[in-house]
């Protein structure tokens, strides 16, 4: 009988041995110290007295010293029960228990297929960015949130059907925002309502004469100023004002009276001057008619809203510092008459035609800045952000068939440059009164020294 005993507790031994080494789960009791089943004794059933909570783990978790624990869920079986209910020494050490890794953190952010890691900057055209967290596991690129000059999805919208015209993005304006361009490309100041009620002149003619092509430019190549670039100055309202009484005083003294006048002097020199802060246009006509510029050799312009004004506010050239052009009579300030008003379409048509380029002004969107070439109309690509009011010179008009049918329009003298646009100038469509381009157009006569235009000589 006792043979058999030991012989079935060999069976037990081995068995249990086996099964233990089979074991595909289990538990990591490396931390938990202290006497169990050696404390309680080993049981051969279950029995509540056979079970001991264990420190450390879940609350409510018991361990059994007894027969139970020869399976392969050990769970809850006490950490010393092969050693102390059935003599064996588990050299072989357990796996540590199966827990969830931890998520990766998220240390760098992907823009415009690159990798940035954690506050790292850079800078995407006008805005500078930076890569930071904004959550759990969550990072993203924030940029400042300045609109800027050149804007990609503007040039889309315009390049991705046919509007008439083209964008491009131009380098000088890149990397700038809006509101830079807005304040220092363009410069003039709306006109105030008694201004704008100004009555427009009455003219005499016949529509019917007018050709359906005219360019100063071509008409009249030595008289009309070029194009000129503002930088980065709001003074169009006094470059405008400038080039007009300029091509007028050429135009109209048929070349005795060729000169470039100043619009630093204008820019520099009206008392209260905002100069690169913008201008109005009646100020600027009121000077020059009041006071007289000097011409651009003597008072060159250099963009700059520090830059003093230099000379005298009355006095002949000579007074001023500056020397009186050669093969003239002229001995005064280059001085104009009142600043009139035109109405219509074919007024403005007629009065180029008869004496030179007109002053107008213009509602600039954020689509014109992209402006390449092609007849210009606002598409409305941009978003209702900033915009404002420029001063250019009407040289032109004209007509063209394009894919939407006959066209009419403007030719334009800008002041950004013969980098921009179609060498400097742009077209706009006509007759409809496009960004308010026909809204208030002005026109001057120049004092031309009456002794020039009676004086017969060579240039």
């Amino acid at each position: 009988m006792r043979n058999s005993q030991l012989l079935w507790h060999s069976a037990l031994l081995l068995l249990g041995y086996l099964t233990l080494a089979s074991l595909q789960v289990y538990d990591d009791m490396s931390d938990l110290r202290g006497s169990y089943c050696e404390y309680i004794g080993c049981c051969q059933n279950r029995k509540d007295t056979c079970s001991k909570p264990i420190i450390g783990l879940e609350v409510g978790t018991l361990c059994y010293c007894d027969d139970f624990c020869n399976r392969t869920d050990v769970h809850d079986c006490c950490p010393d029960y092969w050693s102390v209910c059935w003599g064996l020494e588990i050299t072989t050490p357990l796996p540590p228990p199966t827990t969830r890794r931890p998520p990766e953190q998220i240390t760098s952010c992907t823009f415009k297929n690159r990798v940035y890691f954690v506050n790292q900057t850079t800078r995407d055209n006008c805005k500078n960015c930076r890569c930071v967290p904004t959550g759990v596991q969550k990072v993203e690129m924030m940029c400042d949130p300045d609109v800027c000059l050149i804007d990609d999805e503007i040039l889309y919208a315009v390049n991705a059907e046919s509007h008439g015209w083209t964008a491009s993005n131009y380098s000088k304006f890149w990397g700038e925002t809006l509101e830079r361009g807005v304040k220092y490309r363009l410069g003039t100041l709306q006109p105030k309502k008694d201004v704008i009620r100004m009555n427009p002149v009455k003219r005499y003619y016949d529509p019917a004469m007018l050709p359906t092509h005219f360019d100063s430019a071509s008409e009249w190549p030595r008289y009309v100023t070029g194009i000129q670039d503002q930088e980065w100055c709001g003074s169009s309202w006094a470059i405008s004002t400038a080039a007009v009484a300029s091509d007028r005083y050429g135009i109209i003294s048929k070349g005795r009276e060729e000169v470039q006048l100043s619009a630093q002097n204008i820019l520099s020199c009206i008392t209260r001057p905002t100069g690169c802060e913008g201008g109005r246009l009646d100020r600027a006509w009121t000077f020059v008619r009041k006071y007289g510029v000097v011409d651009e050799d003597c008072f060159p312009y250099t963009g700059n809203n520090n830059t003093i004004c230099s000379i005298r506010r009355f006095g002949p050239l000579r007074a001023s510092g500056c020397t009186p052009p050669r093969y003239s009579e002229r001995t005064g300030r280059y001085k104009v008459g009142p600043a009139y008003r035109l109405g219509n379409e074919t007024d403005i048509m007629y009065e180029i035609m008869r004496s030179g380029p007109v002053q107008a002004t213009l509602r600039v969107y954020h689509d014109f800045f992209s402006y390449k070439e092609g007849i210009y109309r606002h598409i409305g690509a941009s978003l209702p952000h900033l915009q404002g009011y420029h001063s250019v010179r009407i040289v032109g008009w004209g007509e063209e068939f394009t894919p939407m049918g006959l066209k009419k329009y403007w030719k334009v003298a800008n002041s950004w440059g013969t980098d921009w646009g179609e060498n400097g100038y742009f077209r706009i469509l006509r007759g409809v009164n496009e960004c308010d381009i026909e809204s208030f157009v002005l026109a001057v006569w120049s004092e031309v020294d009456r002794r020039i235009l009676t004086t017969s000589y060579t240039i």
